[in-house]
């Protein structure tokens, strides 16, 4: 192990959130997934729930802290995905960084089967893992975080914008759940039915209740859109997922939403950011043109560990 690197793990996420503040406020964009998800789980367990028990993993998840010379914190990773293989996430984090933590998971006999997060130490942690098991890295999928200072949103089709409600809960987990299989289809990928976050029916229901889940309804009362609106973290907001049925493409639609609820965002004096997949051009192209602009390449990495089967569907977290 890189003897200037110390890494410091946490079974929940209130201590890491302590330890980590000074680096995810410093770095709020690039660790918007760490810093939403572990602020979720921690206003989940504080409401006395615990939905990780009820994933079945065969290990227990985890945060940690990567720590420089001076004691620093340099880095941060994750390994709290409820969906197979349960893939870490990780901030930026040197070889050396990466290499050390994929030498400790293997030291405590966790198989890691997938890596995701910031280039190039989500491909060094992948990597090393799969060499120390005498297993193989697939890189899933390329993913690009972008962030919009100014946004210019195109006029709004006919419809109105509201609020997802209790009632919708049935629809926003269909929609979801499509989202990832024809995210695939969109960038060429085989579409995997097990793709994407584990969404049930109650987290959809956290997430409506949070007030993040946005629909666009037609005059006639047709719901033909959603998109997504985190509550910020350290300052910063994400939009996702951004999903338009088929037969209510072309209008509009997806720009428009996208690009007010950025312009509230930025308003209400919050950083707005975004995941694209780079093997889709088109919502590349709509980002873009929406005053989005390019933050860091992240990848997703399988690890084929022999004599286990490794999804290959996750997602973002």
């Amino acid at each position: 192990m890189d003897p200037d690197v110390t890494l410091e793990f946490f079974a929940t996420p209130q201590p890491f959130l302590d330890a980590a503040g000074g680096l995810l406020a410093a770095e709020p964009v690039l660790g918007s997934v760490i810093a939403s998800v572990s602020e979720r789980t921690a206003r989940e367990l504080a409401a006395g729930h615990d939905s990780w028990a009820e994933v079945g993993a065969t290990f227990e998840r985890w945060w940690v802290v990567v720590r420089d010379a001076s004691g620093a914190v340099v880095s941060a990773a994750m390994r709290t995905a409820p969906f197979a293989p349960h893939p870490t996430f990780s901030m930026p984090m040197d070889d050396g960084a990466a290499t050390a933590l994929a030498t400790a998971l293997h030291a405590r006999g966790e198989l890691l089967g997938g890596a995701n997060g910031a280039l190039p130490g989500a491909a060094v942690l992948a990597r090393v893992s799969a060499e120390l098991t005498g297993g193989e890295v697939v890189a899933d999928k390329g993913t690009r975080l972008w962030e919009a200072t100014s946004v210019e949103a195109p006029p709004a089709p006919d419809g109105r914008l509201r609020l997802a409600t209790e009632d919708d809960a049935e629809l926003v987990l269909a929609w979801f759940r499509a989202f990832h299989e024809e995210a695939d289809e969109q960038a060429g990928r085989e579409p995997d039915p097990d793709s994407g976050e584990h969404n049930t029916l109650d987290s959809v229901l956290v997430r409506i209740r949070e007030g993040v889940e946005w629909l666009w309804e037609l005059p006639d009362g047709t719901v033909a859109h959603l998109t997504g609106a985190g509550l910020p973290s350290y300052g910063v907001s994400r939009i996702g997922p951004v999903y338009t049925p088929k037969e209510h493409r072309g209008r509009g639609i997806a720009s428009y939403v996208v690009g007010e609820l950025t312009r509230r965002g930025l308003e209400a004096g919050h950083r707005m950011c975004l995941f694209t997949d780079r093997a889709n051009p088109t919502s590349n192209k709509i980002y873009a043109a929406l005053g989005y602009e390019p933050t860091v390449d992240m990848a997703e990495h399988v690890v084929g560990l022999p004599g286990h089967e490794s999804s290959s569907g996750q997602r973002g977290q």
